[in-house]
């Protein structure tokens, strides 16, 4: 399956450079990303932006495959990148901020979402979670009764990309989808969690 990491946000929150390109242990961010998708058996395409060239250069530097999005917002670069690549099945959608992603929670996403039956999947962390790693909670609903925020991966349909989908919720009780990094403090933690790890 094809994976589009989408990698065009300034990351003015961090004021740290290029969000995708922040070291993280000595690491591009988007290296961890793109790493653990490929090693699921997914061929990552990075989506880029005029605010990420240097992602750009770095991700055809590591032969990874780059689109150039429009900067509109991310669901509008999203569904711009998926009617360019002509993608018409599953497609998997991903932040490019959650370095501690391994490819074992992607084949599980890719696993639930063959048996779920749906059009498409989005992916979920307890809030708990969010709260313990990060200290505050953004957007949450309520998943199957637990208090849960997005994780930021996704699959949907191509041949339905600018429409509403019926969707599977997935949530996944994993520590490591709760570190996205948007503050210094973010960073901190996932690097002590990758140490850990």
């Amino acid at each position: 399956m094809r994976a589009l990491i989408m990698a065009g946000g300034a990351g003015s929150r961090l004021g740290m450079g290029e969000k995708p390109l922040l070291s993280v242990r000595g690491r591009p961010m988007i290296g961890y990303v793109t790493d653990a998708f490929r090693r699921a058996g997914c061929e990552p395409v990075v989506v880029a932006s005029s605010k990420t060239p240097m992602t750009m250069n770095w991700c055809r530097a590591h032969g990874i495959a780059v689109m150039r999005a429009g900067c509109t917002g991310f669901v509008e670069d999203m569904i711009a990148a998926v009617s360019e690549l002509e993608e018409t099945g599953p497609v998997m959608v991903s932040v490019s901020d959650i370095p501690c992603l391994t490819p074992k929670i992607i084949t599980t996403v890719c696993e639930t979402y063959a048996r779920a039956g749906r059009d498409a999947l989005s992916t979920w962390v307890p809030a708990r979670l969010v709260f313990s790693c990060r200290g505050s909670m953004p957007y949450r609903e309520q998943v199957g009764g637990t208090d849960a925020c997005p994780a930021g991966i996704n699959i949907l349909r191509g041949d339905g990309i600018a429409a509403e989908q019926d969707e599977y919720q997935l949530l996944l009780d994993e520590p490591c989808l709760a570190l996205n990094i948007n503050t210094p403090e973010d960073l901190a933690r996932a690097e002590a969690f990758l140490a850990s790890r």
